[in-house]
């Protein structure tokens, strides 16, 4: 009987509370569930309880460790069959749940109904103690852990610890010394994304930071940051032995080291060091021949910026 409706699309199992409508009734009495609170299964190994008895078997086997659900094109194995399916679309490329505003597809329903929500607003999920509401469940949950501190990923190398995992993969990076992330258009690379994307504005002349009260612009935040201070005039760094002061913290750091002599910055292949990070970066051009700053005149490239201004003097003068 129940195959049979399969054809016939009849639902006779309707739900008095919220219309939902089923062909079986099985379904129909799970579904009941989700009104009453009713969670009848319970695992023998811990005090988890569920409304339906599939959901109980997946349980155990976090328990268990059975993964009975195995890829044929890899070997990697599952606990649910569910997983497996997520997984086999990363070999075959399909992305079934497609967005009909923007084209977006996705290879996971979840990750589609997330999405979706970049449409429509809709922040299902939101913090009892501040009010902040987002879209998806695991970003509230690393919201939450903002009031709480607390910090589930650590380093097995140093202790670090932090909030998301995604954090620790950056920092595990420090350990291993692995640039995942590369220049198309030179040599560079680096650990972090968002240092790629600073660098790839050398090549682009891209300056998205702008300042309100002059014409300046720049290619990062910390950069604006730093001349806004001088229209401020504020110079909140001062030296301890000579007074000197200065507009950024990283300024006065590297002013002290004319006086203690420390080179913290040393080249990988030579042996050189020097007191300045980028000091260090200029010197590394002299290695990869890297020249990012061009004349727009006559195509002269050079590794410095100041060489770039004298150079652009001689069409001035001529």
């Amino acid at each position: 009987m129940d195959h049979i409706r399969t054809h016939t699309g009849k639902k006779p199992h309707v739900c008095e509370v919220c219309g939902y409508s089923s062909s079986k009734k099985s379904n129909f009495v799970s579904h009941m569930r989700t009104h009453t609170g009713e969670k009848p299964y319970s695992c023998q190994v811990c005090e988890y309880t569920c409304s339906e008895k599939a959901t109980l078997v997946k349980h155990i086997r976090s328990h268990t460790g059975e993964k009975p659900h195995s890829c044929q094109v890899c070997g990697h194995s599952f606990s649910e069959k569910s997983t497996l399916v997520h997984h086999i679309r990363t070999h075959t490329g399909e992305k079934p749940h497609v967005c009909e505003v923007c084209g977006y597809s996705s290879s996971k329903k979840s990750n589609f109904v997330n999405h979706m929500r970049t449409h429509t607003g809709e922040k299902p999920y939101s913090c009892d103690v501040c009010g902040y509401s987002c879209s998806d469940k695991s970003t509230l949950v690393k919201h939450i852990r903002s009031h709480t501190g607390e910090k589930p990923h650590s380093c097995q190398v140093c202790g670090y610890s932090c909030s998301e995992k995604s954090t620790l993969v950056k920092h595990m990076r420090t350990h291993t010394g692995e640039k995942p992330h590369s220049c198309d258009v030179c040599v560079y690379s680096c650990s972090r994304k968002p240092d790629l994307v600073k660098h790839m504005r050398t090549h682009t002349g891209e300056k998205p930071y702008s300042c309100q009260v002059c014409d300046y612009a720049c290619a990062t935040k910390s950069q604006l940051a730093k001349h806004m201070k001088t229209h401020t005039e504020e110079k909140p760094y001062s030296c301890q032995l000579c007074g000197y002061v200065c507009f950024v913290k990283s300024t006065l750091l590297k002013h002290v080291r004319t006086h203690t002599g420390e080179k913290p910055h040393s080249c990988d292949v030579c042996g050189y060091s020097c007191s300045a990070k980028s000091t260090l970066v200029i010197h590394m051009r002299t290695h990869t021949g890297e020249r990012p700053y061009s004349c727009e005149v006559c195509g002269y490239s050079c590794s410095q910026k100041s060489n770039l201004v004298s150079h652009m003097r001689t069409h001035i003068l001529a």
